[in-house]
């Protein structure tokens, strides 16, 4: 069994903190209701989503690398309409987290574990 790089230790931990946080943060626009609460929906799931891929990372399964890199990917689009530091800033990530979970030590670790799920 290939130990887990410290790298993806790092990114999944990342993914498990950032989702959390940015869970608990939007819960409180539930309460507000108003034209946008169906939004509210959907970026909490998103958040969910990044909860989720960081765990099956630690866990090695080779799907939830490539659903945070597509999560990271689909925040550097949405950034597009934002500012352009917060592009900016989306696009480094993403090129920094691909290439994390990309390198020859991770894509080992993710090769070698027979995690299903």
């Amino acid at each position: 069994m290939t130990k887990r790089p410290l790298p993806v230790t790092i990114v999944a931990w990342l993914y498990i903190a950032m989702g959390a946080i940015g869970f608990v943060y939007h819960a409180a626009e539930f309460r507000t209701g108003g034209v946008f609460q169906y939004d509210v929906f959907w970026i909490e799931l998103v958040r969910l989503l990044a909860v989720v891929c960081g765990v099956f990372m630690l866990r090695g399964a080779n799907w939830a690398r490539w659903v945070a890199v597509a999560w990271m990917g689909f925040h550097v689009v949405v950034s597009i309409f934002h500012e352009r530091i917060q592009f900016v800033v989306h696009c480094l990530f993403f090129v920094v987290i691909a290439w994390l979970l990309f390198r020859r030590p991770a894509t080992e670790y993710f090769k070698n574990r027979k995690t299903t799920g």
